[in-house]
């Protein structure tokens, strides 16, 4: 099941510093982010394999998250906070505001044969 992670951030005068390290239950082999989007939905899809991480960066978006038995809605609005993905997640990424950035980190490198698009029945 989807769940939240809250980073270790060292914070001071000078600004925020947050560490992903020892946290992520995988090894990271791909990484990509997300920007830029109008008010599309992203993702759509769970996967075989693949474990994945979702830290908002800057702004916002909501990650929807269906795992075959319950749903719930993650609002991403701190480059604190982790969403951790276990493959069965099927998900949608919305609502980004116009400066968001969503950075992923995933267990596995891409590969198309990973992906499993159709939803689970309600």
């Amino acid at each position: 099941m989807a769940h939240i992670l809250d980073l270790k951030t060292f914070t001071d005068k000078r600004g925020n510093l947050t560490v992903i390290e020892k946290v992520l239950p995988f090894d990271v082999k791909r990484i990509f982010y997300i920007y830029g989007v109008d008010d599309a939905k992203r993702g759509g899809h769970r996967h075989h394999k693949t474990i994945q991480a979702a830290v908002c960066l800057s702004g916002s978006c909501t990650i929807y998250n269906h795992n075959g038995t319950s749903e719930e809605n993650f609002e991403l609005n701190k480059p604190s906070v982790c969403l951790i993905l276990e493959p069965n997640d099927w998900h949608t990424m919305s609502n980004f505001t116009p400066d968001a950035i969503l950075m992923v980190l995933a267990s596995e490198y891409f590969d198309e044969k990973d992906y499993i698009f159709e939803p689970y029945s309600k």
